[in-house]
């Protein structure tokens, strides 16, 4: 067990058994509702709405915000997107159910690609990116916004890299990510002890933009979007791209050693996580 700065405790038992809470009995099928998308005065939300796994991203969950993301995109209505979670957290990750069975080669042949895709197309998304924060975000929810141009948290939100009491590498670019937005110590306090970093503590490290009084962080999140998207959407889009320039090459070096790691780990039955996290959604 390992004690939080905010006095919770958690255990490797507890995160694996976080994204299955009052999960339905039996796998959901593959074309379930995950999502709800709204557009509006050129500003895109899409709500992961899972909240029976609080939101746990699995299969269907990455090709339903990946599409949602390619479809901004492609739409020249679209300015600028926001991600939100619905019910009580921003996002638990990865569904470690999901990731058991790819440790224990259960997965199908496509396992991981979802992953991937969504990846591929959060690090080439060259319109302006936008989070509200609410609640817990573990994992992807952490990672997921170092990629993110402009993140607003709730007050008494959290944030958690687990991958160090999980035993897998970081992902998402984040052993590049977090130290270079963070600093070192903030970073290696997220990916190596694996502590909770609050609201006030993401602004003052650069992870957030600012704190948003409860109930209040969506609305100032679509507000800011608003304003974004009713610049000349040309100049918006081409300033993004002038950001992200420099940091490309940076971010796929990364995910590549990330995803070599994990490829490695998951390789040497030694060293493979599966069984370990197995037990502890069985308990």
């Amino acid at each position: 067990m390992c004690s939080t700065s905010t006095g919770a405790r958690w255990s490797v038992r507890d995160l694996a058994a976080m994204p299955a809470v009052s999960e339905p009995p039996g796998d959901p099928a593959p074309d379930e509702h995950r999502i709800d998308i709204e557009d509006a005065d050129g500003v895109r939300l899409v709500a992961f709405d899972r909240d029976s796994a609080r939101n746990a991203f699995d299969a269907a969950m990455y090709r339903a915000v990946d599409g949602a993301l390619r479809g901004a995109l492609a739409d020249d209505a679209i300015h600028a997107v926001v991600l939100t979670g619905r019910g009580r957290a921003f996002t638990a990750g990865q569904d470690l159910r999901e990731m058991v069975a790819i440790a224990t080669g259960e997965a199908g042949p496509d396992a991981g690609l979802g992953f991937r895709s969504l990846l591929d197309t959060v690090v080439s998304f060259d319109k302006p990116l936008l989070a509200a924060v609410h609640g817990v975000g573990m994992g992807l929810g952490c990672t997921l916004l170092g990629h993110v141009d402009l993140v607003l948290m709730e007050r008494g939100a959290r944030l958690r890299a687990p991958f160090a009491e999980m035993g897998v590498p970081p992902e998402a670019a984040s052993s590049w990510l977090l130290p270079e937005r963070l600093g070192w110590q903030q970073a290696s306090a997220l990916l190596l002890a694996s502590e909770w970093i609050g609201a006030d503590e993401a602004v003052r490290a650069g992870l957030a933009l600012r704190v948003c009084e409860e109930g209040t962080v969506l609305a100032e999140t679509l507000a800011l979007a608003r304003t974004i998207a009713s610049f000349p959407p040309q100049g918006t889009r081409r300033i993004k791209q002038l950001m992200m320039a420099s940091r490309r090459p940076a971010i796929e070096a990364a995910r590549a050693r990330e995803e070599s790691a994990f490829a490695s780990l998951f390789a040497d039955p030694e060293t493979n996580p599966g069984a370990g996290l197995a037990a502890g959604l069985d308990h």
